[in-house]
């Protein structure tokens, strides 16, 4: 079975689409393959389905569900027993493909060797492992599914380990000098996340090795301008010593450049 996870949620097995087109099996079938093989409880395949609300037919509605989902494995796979794909359990039901291929999977494998790789000073190959990692997604996870509270849990849950590798990978690719291939990109991304400190700390760093000073001031004014207005905040000390940093032109910056409270000395 393929299950795509990361962009539109899709299911497939021997080559056919398992996706249901109605949306309350589809998200069920999201449900249990966002889990990977762990049992989902039927209270929280119900509240998934019926947030707020459940009617009194919803346990009979999910049984229904399951036993379509079967009938459309059947004729996906002549010759697999869909039961033991989709397997009732004490309580619930379990996804348990024989054969299993996830981007969800492959994206955490993928990004954990770069989280390693980063942590023992491999910067090439930390970049490598999370490029590989994010060209996984397609978009936001799951979406073509109306999430519930169980889903969108795991969306967040998703999206902010997809955040997190992002930041790691651009910060490895900056101690590589990486900076001009990489402002294109920040420029668009911290024009969609106008208050991640980290992603505008990492901006303001390539466009001052790139030589456009000016440009990394502006982006530190506008970061401040949009933290008091949305959060009521200033910049965190870090992204101050940048900003002092910047206008003080520090010949550390075009280093691997770690604001000065936090330099070890020897």
């Amino acid at each position: 079975m393929d299950i795509s996870i990361l962009g539109p949620f899709e299911a497939h097995i021997s080559g056919r689409r398992l996706t249901p087109t109605a949306a309350k099996p589809a998200k069920l079938l999201a449900l249990l393959a966002v889990e990977k093989g762990r049992t989902v409880a039927l209270d929280d395949c119900i509240r998934e389905l019926w947030p707020g609300h459940a009617p009194r037919t919803a346990t009979a509605a999910i049984h229904t569900y399951v036993s379509k989902l079967r009938e459309t494995l059947a004729v996906a796979a002549p010759g697999t027993d869909p039961k033991s794909v989709l397997r009732t359990r004490p309580g619930g039901y379990t996804l348990t493909p024989h054969s299993w291929s996830s981007d969800q999977e492959d994206f955490e494998r993928l990004a954990e060797r770069g989280h390693r790789a980063a942590s023992a000073g491999d910067d090439a190959a930390a970049s490598t492992q999370f490029r590989r990692s994010l060209a996984l997604w397609k978009g936001a996870a799951l979406s073509n599914i109306e999430a519930g509270p169980l889903l969108e849990l795991r969306r967040t849950e998703l999206e902010e380990r997809r955040k997190v590798a992002y930041e790691r990978c651009v910060a490895a690719e900056l101690r590589l000098g990486r900076h001009y291939e990489l402002l294109g990109e920040l420029v668009a991304q911290a024009a969609v996340d106008r208050t991640n400190e980290q992603l505008h700390t990492h901006l303001m760093l390539a466009l001052y090795r790139a030589g456009r000073r000016v440009q990394a001031l502006q982006v530190y004014r506008d970061l401040r301008r949009q933290l008091v207005k949305e959060l009521g905040l200033e910049p965190s000390p870090g992204v101050q010593a940048l900003h002092r940093a910047i206008l003080s032109a520090d010949r550390s910056l075009h280093d691997a450049w770690i604001p000065a409270q936090d330099r070890r000395t020897a």
